[in-house]
C-alpha cells in the first residue's frame, strides 16, 4: 500500500487530489494549518486518511510537524496563500507570508520528508497559470509561481534519484472558487471552449507523480489558453 502526502489537502483541488488518492487504496495524511479541520476532512475523506496540523508559512515548524510521519510515496504540495497584492497597495506583512509559504515552506517540506521517500517515490509541486498570465493583485502569486520553475530544477538534483514536478493549472471552472461564474473570461479564449477541470488537475497530478521519466518539469493543465 502506497503513503500519500497532501499538504493542503483539507480544501480545494488538494482534497480533490486526497480524496482520490484514498479511494484507490493509499494511506493518505492530508495537511492545514488547523490540526481540527484536518481531522475532520481526513475523517469526511475515509479510508486510510488522517490529517496533520502543517504550517508552511512557518517553516522552522515544518520538521515536528511531519513528525509521526515514516515513509512516502507520493508528496502533492498544493498550500498557497492568495492574498491580493499590487504595488498600489502593498501589503509587505502578506507578501511575506506568501513567498514564505511557497519557496521556503515547500522546500522545506521536500527537504524533511526526502529521507523517508520509498523506492520510486516522487513529488508533485503546484504552481498556477499566474507564472504566465498576471493578473491585477497577482503581483505575489506570479512572482512565487515563478519561483518554482527554479526550485524544481534544484530539487531534482538535490533528491535524485527521486522525481519532483510541478503543476500549473488554469482557472479550473469546477472548483469551489470559480463554479459559481461559469462565464469566466478565459472560456472565450480557450481553444477546448471551457476551462479545465478538477478531474483532469487530479489526472495531471497522477501522471507526474507516477510516470517515471517525467523529472524536473513544469507541466501546464489550461486548456491551450496560452496559444491564443
Amino acid at each position: 500500500m502506497s503513503t500519500s502526502i497532501v499538504v493542503g489537502g483539507s480544501n480545494g483541488l488538494g482534497r480533490v487530489i486526497a480524496q482520490h488518492l484514498a479511494d484507490r487504496g493509499d494511506t493518505v495524511v492530508i495537511t492545514s494549518r488547523d490540526k481540527a479541520r484536518a481531522e475532520d476532512v481526513a475523517a469526511e475523506i475515509g479510508g486510510a486518511t488522517r490529517g496533520l496540523a502543517v504550517d508552511l508559512s512557518q517553516p522552522n515548524t515544518i520538521a515536528s510537524a511531519f513528525g509521526e510521519v515514516t515513509e512516502v510515496d507520493h508528496l502533492v504540495i498544493t498550500a498557497t496563500s492568495q492574498t491580493p497584492n499590487s504595488l498600489g497597495d502593498f501589503d509587505v506583512d502578506a507578501a511575506v507570508t506568501a513567498l514564505t509559504i511557497k519557496l521556503v515552506g515547500y522546500a522545506e517540506t521536500v527537504r524533511v520528508l526526502r529521507d523517508r521517500f520509498r523506492p520510486g517515490a516522487s513529488a508533485v509541486l503546484f504552481g498556477g497559470l499566474a507564472k504566465e498570465r498576471p493578473y491585477p493583485g497577482s503581483t505575489m502569486v506570479t512572482t512565487h509561481n515563478a519561483g518554482l520553475t527554479g526550485l524544481v530544477k534544484t530539487l531534482a538534483i538535490e533528491i535524485a534519484p527521486h522525481r519532483v514536478n510541478v503543476l500549473h493549472p488554469g482557472v479550473v471552472g469546477d472548483s469551489p472558487k470559480w463554479r459559481a461564474m461559469p462565464d469566466h473570461p478565459h472560456v472565450a479564449r480557450t481553444p477546448i471552449g471551457r476551462l479545465v477541470t478538477m478531474a483532469e488537475v487530479v489526472d495531471a497530478t497522477d501522471f507526474l507523480l507516477r510516470n517515471s521519466g517525467i523529472n524536473a518539469q513544469e507541466l501546464l493543465i489550461e486548456g491551450g489558453l496560452l496559444a491564443n
